[in-house]
């Protein structure tokens, strides 16, 4: 069992779980650089909010992942070229304007 000291975006607390606390500091790293790029894009200045974007950005990745598991367990496994990506970067954008707007 890890515990890890949370102190992020204006808010402190510890925490205890299953894992130990060497992967409880990469997984808060890790949030925590994705908490920084959308409060350095200037777009969002509330607290709240970037933990919001953050959690749907996490989430958007963690979905991806599993579709793309997914399709490899099918047998499908579509080839990405950077014409694809940057479409599926510009919808991304696109989502995160509407959300802002929103917000």
């Amino acid at each position: 069992m890890g515990t890890l000291s949370i102190d992020t975006l204006g808010t402190s607390f510890k925490i205890q779980a299953g894992q130990d606390t060497e992967y409880l500091n990469k997984l808060l790293g890790y949030f925590t650089r994705i908490s920084d790029q959308i409060k350095n894009s200037g777009m969002l200045h509330d607290n709240t909010q970037i933990a919001i974007m953050t959690g749907i950005m996490l989430c958007d990745e963690l979905y991806k992942e599993k579709q793309r598991k997914i399709n490899i367990e099918n047998g499908y496994a579509p080839d990405y070229d950077a014409e694809t990506e940057e479409e599926i970067q510009r919808r991304t954008q696109e989502m995160i304007d509407k959300i802002n707007k929103v917000l």
